[in-house]
Formats: structure tokens, sequence, C-alpha cells
């Protein structure tokens, strides 16, 4: 009996989870994110919870109409019951993908470098592409969910945002009347911010140019602004030929969850059989996205909407009737 092995299972046949690639990826996505999040005081909310399933369901109780009114201490008339009445909105799961990503061992080999390499540069690259994915995610549906409504939406047409008196954010926040000061932060796209500076120091507001030279912003009404050139506050030629339309939202507490609902998975993968030794490292995500005051039209958009079905409107479907109590506001300008 011969005692050399003709077949067995070796190491490039074996697959593993690379805690390497998921340190780098972690480490990368929390500061990234954490900054963001924590800058948007509490607008944009990121946090992990396991959840099965492409939807998750959660029931609320809809106000009472007409719950408080007048009584009449002369009168033993019936007084008409009214009922508790709950409805449901859905958050929808966004199921993500990391590479794969291929390299032989080799090229890293006569760059000088470590097999390891490959796992902190995937991992490092993957964390920021993940992180600009989940912003892009949330203010994709932001504007799609309140550009639907003129409850919740300013079109300013060829104006820009500001004309001696930050004209456009002010309208913005009279959509919300008396309770304009649930408005936490703007975002906003840096052509648009940097417009805003330019216009508020020619329009030599008393204090504004010393102010904005001193501190490097502009007035922007006692909010914050998270500056990003996500392409999802862009519209290309918007306005003419040549001329873009721009975005900017304004957002109150806890406008949008982005919750990660399955752990990020990575496998690194030695494939043999070819000229050269590769690596293929290949990850898998989810998270679920919820916006204030809407639900997810789960019969419209489906289950793992594209991009596309995120930004189309009419996915998002309203549970407040209330503008005031829903994710906030959003203003269109040159």
């Amino acid at each position: 009996m011969s005692t050399t092995a003709t077949t067995a299972t070796q190491k490039g046949d074996l697959k593993y989870i690379n805690p390497f690639v998921q340190t780098g990826i972690t480490e990368t996505l929390t500061q990234a994110a954490a900054g963001m999040f924590e800058a948007s005081r509490g607008a944009l909310i990121l946090q992990a919870a396991a959840k099965p399933g492409e939807f998750e369901n959660l029931a609320f109780f809809q106000n009472i109409s007409g719950l408080i009114t007048r009584r009449d201490p002369n009168s033993l008339a019936v007084a008409a019951d009214t009922k508790l009445v709950q409805a449901q909105y859905s958050r929808v799961k966004i199921n993500r993908k990391i590479g794969p990503v291929a390299s032989t061992r080799d090229a890293f080999r006569k760059a000088g470098l470590s097999r390891d390499a490959m796992d902190l540069v995937v991992g490092q690259q993957a964390g920021v592409a993940m992180q600009v994915d989940m912003v892009n995610t949330v203010i994709r549906s932001l504007r799609a969910a309140l550009t639907t409504d003129p409850a919740t939406y300013v079109d300013g047409g060829t104006s820009t945002i500001n004309t001696a008196g930050s004209n456009g954010l002010v309208d913005a926040l009279a959509k919300r009347g008396d309770a304009a000061a649930g408005i936490v932060c703007w975002i906003m796209h840096s052509k648009v911010f940097f417009n805003l500076v330019k216009e508020q120091i020619a329009s030599n507001i008393d204090g504004v140019s010393s102010l904005v030279f001193a501190a490097a912003s502009p007035l922007t009404l006692g909010r914050p602004v998270l500056v990003t050139d996500s392409p999802d506050l862009v519209v290309a030629n918007g306005i003419s030929a040549g001329v873009d339309a721009y975005y900017t939202l304004g957002l109150t507490a806890g406008a949008a969850l982005m919750e990660e609902t399955e752990g990020t998975e990575v496998i690194t993968q030695d494939v043999t059989g070819q000229e050269n030794l590769i690596v293929r490292i290949q990850g898998e995500y989810a998270q679920n996205i919820g916006l204030k005051g809407y639900t997810w039209d789960v019969t419209n958009g489906g289950e793992n909407p594209s991009n596309a079905a995120l930004a189309t409107g009419t996915n998002w479907d309203v549970v407040l009737a209330d503008m005031k109590d829903r994710a906030g506001v959003a203003l269109r300008t040159r």
C-alpha cells in the first residue's frame, strides 16, 4: 500500500474569518462614523442590534384626534367614546458586500510587504467605504422622504441659499412654525456652505464678516452644519444647463436610524491551482434604516432596496400626520 497522499485537504482549501481585516474595518469605521454621528446632535443615530428578516415592523398608537374638548357642567348627555388605534411602520434591511478583492502573494513580496499588509489595506479601505456608503444611504433616504411632501420641503427655485440674513434657512425653519427649535443640525454640500460664507461676507452683516473669518463658519441660526459632498445632495443641471441644484437638510433629533443588524463577516481564502498563489478577501454585512415619521413601503419599495429605490420619495410613506413629528425639512437652492 502506498504511503504517499494523492489527495488531502491543505491550507489553500480552507477558509477562515480574518480578524486582522475585521479589526481594520471596526477601528476605521468607528472612528469615522463616531465623529459625524455625534456632531449631528442626535439627528443621526448609529447602533448595533441583531435582527432577522428583511424588514423590522414596529407598532405604535396614533394620536387621538379631539382628545380634549369642551365640557358642559349642566349636561347629562352621553359622551361619545373615542378609541385608541395602532399603526405600524417598517424599517428596511440593506444588504451589502465587501469585495471580493484578490491579489497574488508575489505582488506583495515584490513590493517588500508582508502578507498581512493586504489585510490591513483592505480592512482600512473597507471601513472608510462602509462609512461613506452609510452616510450617503441616510442622506439619500432623508432627501427622498422630505422632498415628497410640501409640508417639509422648500423649493428655493434659482435662488442661492442666502441673501443677507440666511433667508433660505429661515424659510426652511418656518415650515415647522413653533416647532422650529426641534431642528438640531443642518446637512449641507460644501458648495452651498462656502456660498453661504461668501454671501454673508458680501452682505456686510454687522459682525458676520469678523465672525466668519475668526471662526471659519457662517451664521447658521445657532445650529451646527455637517458638510459633506454627498452625490445625493446634488442634482446635475437641476437649475439649467451647467447649473446644478443642491439640497440642504434640517434634521430633528432621531431623524434617521442606521442599525447594524447582521455582524460583518469577512473571509480570507488562499487560492491555489493557478500560476501564482492568490489571496481573496470577501465580506458581507447588513444594516436596517428607518426614518422618523416615515415607514418603508414594503409593497412598492420591496426588500433589499437599490439606491434608486431608496431615493424614490413615494417608497417612504408618512405615518405621523403632523410634520412637526417627522425627520425635519429640506431646502433646494442653486
